[in-house]
């Protein structure tokens, strides 16, 4: 039974008392030599010396199974590194491929396919889900969902760092996993789940760790909007056969959420198309250090060579994208706000959001 560093010491102790108390019971039966303080002092230091020697080592073994794990872990990926060369790259694209080294499987004989690590930046209601389906409905695409949502991963730093972690080493398990040939992993990640907080961070571990940032807006705030404030009516009242429904699949269900006309506060209307305004810039801003590209639903929709500039970015082969998920706002604006009048006054005071009420567009 190893012994611990406390009571080696005590133990040690004890037979330096005992050593001493010799040389006193001694001194009563016969005159110490001049030369036994000196003696004495040898023989405590020596003692010392052996425990500090004991002690290292009992507590040099302990530790060096989790050391060499983690020597071996990063030989591994330095082996990786260098057995494996991704074909037809730029210098510049060095920093951005990966051969990740999972613990919990092994990707066999796609341990040399290459990896593009990517975030989808976004915001509530801005078919950020939509976009999701489309690049998970690629063959080697991975994008694991709104990971964030639970508060406890993004409660500080460390939760958000060690969570990526997972995720980019293909340790992270979702529906969308295509585990061993992945050739891009990522998630969704929401402004308001602890990006805008904790950006400086997040930032240098993208650089880091060469992760590529897509951002997805809307151009449209109004419609954003009308679909934020239908989306919160329906977590109440779960129209859906009392069931909560973000995303439907079939036209029916999106029939029924869209009769929902929500009355929109036009005192605080301007005001708050400007704060998303703000945001989504200053999101931007933070991230523009990192390898990015700034996406609209609009242009999206209206312009489909647009997915083969995404695939482009993270250098995937190109293949046609669907997805199964049914737009429920469909109607003119007019026909989807309960106060359109008031509304449609409030917004043609301010030019710079007039176009809102104009540009509609069909899917």
């Amino acid at each position: 039974m190893p012994y611990s560093s406390s009571s080696l010491l005590s133990s040690f102790k004890g037979m330096a008392e005992d050593i001493c108390h010799h040389f006193n019971k001694d001194t009563k039966f016969i005159k110490a030599p001049r030369k036994s303080p000196l003696i004495l002092t040898m023989v405590v230091l020596f003692l010392l010396m052996v425990s500090g020697v004991y002690i290292f080592s009992i507590w040099l073994r302990q530790i060096s199974p989790r050391t060499n794990a983690k020597f071996l872990n990063i030989r591994v990926l330095d082996h990786l590194q260098q057995q494996c060369q991704a074909p037809n790259i730029e210098q510049w694209e060095a920093p951005f491929i990966h051969f990740p080294n999972p613990e919990t499987f092994s990707r066999e004989e796609c341990v040399c396919n290459p990896v593009r690590y990517f975030a989808i930046l976004s915001m509530q209601r801005s078919r950020s889900g939509w976009f999701e389906t489309l690049l998970n409905s690629h063959t080697n695409v991975s994008s694991n969902g709104e990971i964030f949502s639970v508060r406890d991963r993004r409660s500080n730093v460390s939760s958000i760092l060690k969570t990526m972690d997972k995720v980019y080493n293909l340790d992270w398990f979702t529906s969308a996993s295509k585990n061993e040939c992945s050739a891009a992993v990522g998630f969704k990640w929401m402004l308001n789940q602890g990006l805008m907080e904790h950006h400086d961070d997040i930032v240098k571990y993208f650089m880091n760790n060469g992760v590529s940032a897509i951002f997805l807006f809307r151009r449209n705030l109004l419609r954003r909007m009308i679909s934020v404030l239908a989306n919160s009516y329906d977590k109440d009242v779960k129209l859906l056969n009392g069931t909560h429904k973000s995303h439907v699949h079939s036209s029916a269900e999106a029939q029924i959420l869209a009769k929902y006309k929500p009355t929109i506060n036009t005192t605080q209307l301007i005001p708050e198309l400007k704060r998303v305004e703000q945001t989504t810039a200053k999101a931007v801003e933070y991230f523009s250090s990192t390898r990015h590209i700034v996406l609209y639903y609009e242009d999206l929709v209206k312009n489909r060579t647009k997915l083969r500039e995404v695939q482009e970015f993270l250098g995937l082969p190109y293949r046609e994208l669907s997805s199964r998920q049914i737009k429920i706002h469909t109607a003119p604006l007019s026909e989807q706000v309960a106060n359109w009048d008031d509304v449609q006054k409030a917004v043609e005071g301010a030019s710079s959001y007039e176009s809102f009420l104009h540009s509609d567009y069909k899917i």
